[in-house]
């Protein structure tokens, strides 16, 4: 695995441990920073999405034989309002 990689995936890693903590003070009825904590992991959601799409489009590109360095990060509307090809579809 590559070092740009390895970077992406730390990241990744990071965001789901912030995504985590963020649940649990949402799950506590007594925590008064519930209203940002929900926009916090709204955010993070986002960039998730985005860290998952970016490391997607690397492993593809490195499919095909191309540099996956030519991957770039998608704006979160995109990726969020991505809807994968039905079963079967080309």
């Amino acid at each position: 695995m590559e070092e740009s990689e390895q970077a992406l995936l730390q990241q990744v890693h990071e965001l789901v441990e912030r995504e985590r903590t963020l649940r649990e003070h949402l799950a506590d009825p007594h925590d008064r920073a519930r209203i940002t904590d929900r926009d916090a992991l709204h955010h993070v959601e986002e960039e998730l999405d985005q860290c998952w799409d970016l490391l997607r489009q690397r492993r593809a590109l490195q499919a095909v034989h191309r540099d996956p360095d030519a991957a770039q990060v998608r704006p979160v509307v995109q990726v969020e309002n991505y809807l994968p090809r039905p079963e079967g579809g080309r």
